[in-house]
């Protein structure tokens, strides 16, 4: 893909910045020379994998291959459908065809019929046009080198004009993410506030509960700080929250990447989630909880976009 990019570059065909950009997208362009003119038109839309749908020509199929490797040299996933139509520059190029044995039928057929109406039928010119196949239109077909003169140039820019939709969808799709990744880190750091008073808190609902069963006991109870540091342990959360910093940071780099980023945002949604989950497993506490199911929320929506992103 970033050879493709490279070209399309150097010819100047794409802007010399390569945002971000979704899936989705149309370019269309037209190459005029001396004898055949190309239309080129390019839509793409969400997919996982890079499906390529290429309508050419019957006459120029074995072209098909070469289009397939320049839309891949810019395109790592997504259905893209490439619309090829070829037109003559002259009418020079096009001809009228006659077939004679059907016109000879249809003066025949005219004949028969007068004689089972009892009167004689004269076809008009307009009767010999009016049917089907006595006359028609032939084109003449592009040889394969001629139309990729024209087909070539036209693709590049239709590319061209599909990349440059694509990046402006993807600029408005990384303003929305960073928003998102935000309140990610800000529940984060909510979490991270709260995390330190877990093992008080549960020393304080420990003491309270065998106070109201009526048992006295000493505030430095080793049993109390032994079962308070077995909790402790359990519900430290310290390495899940360091793996959520480190991936929420990633996914911003990723944000700010020259290349495609759609599958690796993909892997850290996956991520994110794993480290959200094992969190609010592991810390038992009602207030982490809610702060969990909030980012995890957020997060849906965050795999949502993600998903548009190529």
């Amino acid at each position: 893909m970033a050879e493709g990019i490279e070209n399309l570059l150097a010819a100047g065909i794409v802007p010399m910045t390569w945002p971000m950009h979704s899936m989705t997208g149309f370019g269309r362009s037209s190459e005029m020379g001396e004898k055949w003119t190309a239309t080129v038109e390019i839509s793409a839309e969400n997919r996982k994998q890079a499906d390529i749908v290429i309508n050419l020509p019957r006459a120029l199929v074995e072209l098909e291959a070469a289009v397939r490797q320049k839309v891949l040299e810019c395109v790592s996933r997504g259905r893209v459908m490439v619309n090829i139509t070829m037109e003559a520059a002259s009418k020079a190029e096009q001809s009228m065809q006659i077939d004679h044995e059907l016109a000879r039928s249809f003066s025949v057929a005219i004949s028969d019929l007068s004689v089972a109406v009892g009167r004689e039928l004269v076809p008009s010119v307009r009767d010999f046009l009016s049917m089907p196949g006595i006359l028609t239109q032939e084109r003449a077909n592009a040889e394969p080198e001629q139309a990729w003169q024209v087909i070539s140039p036209a693709l590049n820019h239709a590319l061209s004009a599909l990349i440059a939709m694509r990046a402006s969808e993807g600029e408005h799709l990384k303003i929305d993410l960073l928003e998102r990744v935000n309140c990610l880190r800000n529940s984060q750091q909510r979490i991270s506030q709260l995390a330190p008073e877990r093992p008080e808190k549960q020393r304080a609902a420990l003491t309270k509960k065998l106070l109201d069963l009526g048992l006295s006991i000493e505030v430095m109870d080793e049993r109390v700080a032994r079962e308070i540091a077995i909790f402790a342990e359990r519900c430290d959360i310290c390495e899940e929250l360091t793996r959520l910093d480190s991936h929420l940071n990633q996914f911003a780099r990723y944000l700010d990447s020259q290349q495609a980023i759609g599958r690796s945002l993909d892997f850290l949604c996956q991520e994110i989630f794993r480290e959200l989950n094992t969190i609010g497993s592991k810390a038992s506490d009602a207030v982490i909880a809610h702060e969990v199911v909030e980012a995890k929320t957020e997060l849906e929506k965050i795999r949502e976009q993600a998903q548009n992103i190529e």
